[in-house]
C-alpha cells in the first residue's frame, strides 16, 4: 500500500497492512534541532527519511491564503490580546444587532494559489487540508473567555449570532477551497481545543447548545465534499467523544495521554472501533524525558491498546525543542515495526 492507500484505510477502518505514522507539526524552533541530528535541510526531506505518511497543508495556517486590502487577519481583534480572559470586542455587548456592525473577514479576500501550488507538491502520502476554523477560540477571543462562558447564561442570542458570523465565514471560506483545491485532499482537517487537563471547558449541555451544531455543520460539509473528517481537540474531550462520533467525525486527533481519560487504555475501552485514533504518544512525559527504548515501550503500547486504526503520532504534534531527537527517531523506528 502507498502511504495514502493506508491512511486513507486506517480512516475509514478498513483492513490495513501496517498501522500509519504521523511525525506531527513541530515547533518552528523544533526544526533546526531535528535538521542537524538528521542531516536534512527542508522539512519534506526529513518526513520522508522518517517514512511520515501524513502531510498537513491548511489555507492561512501554513501557507497564507488571506489577503486583507489593510493587511489584517481574517478574525484580527484590532487589540493587544496577552491572555485568553481579556476582554474582546463583545465583552459589553448586549443585543445582537450590534453584532451586525462589527467588520467581518470577507471571501473576496481569499487567494488559495499559492496553497494549491503546496498541495501539488505531495504525491503518495495523504494530504489533510481545509480551513482550520477554530470557531470555538475565535468566538471566545472576541469575548473574553470569562465574558463568553458567562453571556452563555446572560445573553445567549448575542454568544449566538457572533458564533454564526465566525462559522458563516468559514463554511463559505471551506466551499470556495474546496471546489479549487479539493481534488489534492483526501481528509477535511480542522480543530477546536474542547478541553482542559482535566475535563471540557464547558458543560456537555452547553457544549450542544453553543458548539455542536456548527460543529456538524462542518463534519456534514466535509463529508459532502467527498473528504474524510479529521479533529484536533487538546484536552480531555472523554465526555464529549460521544457526540463527535454521532456527528460523523471519522478520526480523533491527538489523544493528550495526560489528559484525563484520555489515556489509550480508556480510549480502547470506551470506543475502540468506533472512531479512528491518530496520536496518543506522550509528549508531556515520554517524548521529552523518556529514553528511546522507553518512546518504542510507548509506541507499542498504544499500537496494541489502539491498533489496527490507530496512526502513531505525538499526544501534541506540536513537538517542543526539549524533545530529543533520539527521541523522534525512536518515535519513528517503533511506528514503522
Amino acid at each position: 500500500m502507498t502511504p495514502r492507500e493506508r491512511i486513507k484505510s486506517i480512516i475509514a477502518r478498513e483492513n490495513v497492512d501496517h498501522t500509519g505514522f504521523w511525525l506531527g507539526n513541530p515547533d518552528p524552533a523544533t526544526w533546526p534541532i531535528l535538521h542537524a541530528y538528521f542531516g536534512t535541510t527542508t522539512e519534506e526531506e526529513l518526513r520522508l527519511k522518517l517514512r511520515d505518511d501524513f502531510r498537513w497543508c491548511a489555507p492561512d495556517v501554513h501557507v497564507k491564503a488571506y489577503f486583507h486590502p489593510k493587511g489584517r487577519g481574517m478574525f484580527d481583534l484590532q487589540m493587544d490580546k496577552t491572555h485568553h480572559g481579556q476582554a474582546g470586542p463583545f465583552a459589553n455587548t448586549e443585543d445582537p444587532k450590534e453584532v451586525e456592525e462589527y467588520e467581518w473577514p470577507r471571501v473576496e479576500y481569499l487567494d488559495f494559489s499559492e496553497v494549491k501550488q503546496r498541495l501539488t507538491t505531495f504525491t503518495d502520502t495523504y494530504r489533510a487540508s481545509g480551513f482550520w476554523v477554530p470557531f470555538y477560540h475565535h468566538v471566545m477571543d472576541l469575548f473574553g473567555m470569562d465574558n463568553y462562558l458567562v453571556k452563555m447564561y446572560t445573553h445567549p442570542e448575542v454568544v449566538h449570532a457572533v458564533t454564526d458570523h465566525v462559522c458563516q465565514f468559514y463554511y463559505d471560506a471551506n466551499e470556495l477551497y474546496f471546489k479549487e483545491c479539493g481534488e489534492y485532499v483526501d481528509g477535511y482537517f480542522f480543530g477546536n481545543d474542547f478541553g482542559t487537563q482535566r475535563d471540557t471547558i464547558m458543560s456537555p449541555k452547553l457544549f450542544d447548545i453553543f458548539v455542536m451544531p456548527w460543529f456538524k455543520t462542518f463534519t456534514d460539509q466535509g463529508h459532502r465534499l467527498g473528504k474524510q473528517v479529521l479533529l484536533h481537540s487538546c484536552g480531555s474531550i472523554h465526555r464529549v467523544i460521544p457526540r463527535l462520533i454521532e456527528a460523523g467525525v471519522d478520526c480523533l486527533h491527538p489523544l493528550q495521554a495526560k489528559a484525563a481519560n484520555m489515556d489509550a487504555e480508556t480510549l480502547a475501552r470506551d470506543f475502540g472501533g468506533k472512531i479512528t485514533f491518530l496520536g496518543g504518544i506522550d509528549a508531556q512525559g515520554i517524548l521529552p524525558h523518556g529514553t528511546p527504548e522507553e518512546v518504542k515501550a510507548d509506541v507499542r503500547r498504544v499500537r496494541t491498546l489502539l491498533g489496527p486504526h490507530v496512526i502513531i503520532s505525538p499526544s501534541h504534534e506540536a513537538i517542543l525543542p526539549d524533545v530529543p531527537p533520539k527521541n523522534v527517531q525512536a518515535l519513528a523506528e517503533a511506528a514503522h515495526e
